[in-house]
């Protein structure tokens, strides 16, 4: 997958025609962002768990090279919003309305 992650220009319409309303797929990429999110932050924070200490050494904080490589990794990867909106635009995220199955259920 070839996301950039430097800003970009979208193509509103485009993002609209998914669902017929620019607002609407806005809030599926953005809770899409979300779950992208706090995935990356938890798989960073298991990683880096590895490494904690129950004593506060100063040597061991600035002798750590391992931790702060994976945290560079992670600060290289692209923005969750732009890997939402990459998914978005290919089709890779589903969505249903809530309002609707609840509609339904009522019937």
């Amino acid at each position: 997958m070839a996301i950039q992650a430097s800003i970009e220009t979208r193509d509103m319409d485009k993002i609209a025609e998914k669902t017929g309303n620019v607002y609407e797929s806005i809030v599926v990429i953005s809770k899409r962002a979300r779950q992208i999110a706090v995935n990356v932050k938890e798989e960073l924070n298991s990683k880096l768990a590895e490494f904690a200490s129950t004593v506060d050494n100063l040597e061991e904080i600035f002798e750590n090279r391992e931790q702060i490589e994976i945290s560079k990794f992670y600060e290289r990867l692209p923005k969750s919003t732009n890997v939402a909106i990459e998914e978005f635009v290919e089709d890779k995220v589903s969505y249903r309305h809530r309002e609707a199955e609840e509609n339904k259920l009522e019937l």
